[in-house]
């Protein structure tokens, strides 16, 4: 399968949203709700829920903070 290179943002925003509200959310139901039967339940409600929200930050702030981060780092 191949895709083009123009899709690369939206793939990354994908991947990364994916795997960043997978780690976050597995950790926070963790702590707040700690490890018993109906953990997984909660934590998968919990991911479901996180994993469109992180990749609509990504989508709008990625871009404005690569220019921030090249500004903090311009010589």
């Amino acid at each position: 399968m191949h895709i083009a290179p123009r899709f690369a943002p939206q793939l990354f925003a994908l991947f990364m949203s994916c795997v960043m509200a997978f780690i976050m959310t597995a950790f926070i139901t963790w702590v707040n709700t700690g490890l018993d039967d109906g953990y997984v339940a909660r934590w998968m409600h919990s991911f479901v829920l996180a994993w469109p929200l992180a990749m609509a930050c990504i989508l709008l702030f990625a871009n404005r903070i690569r220019g921030f981060i090249a500004k903090l780092t311009a010589q």
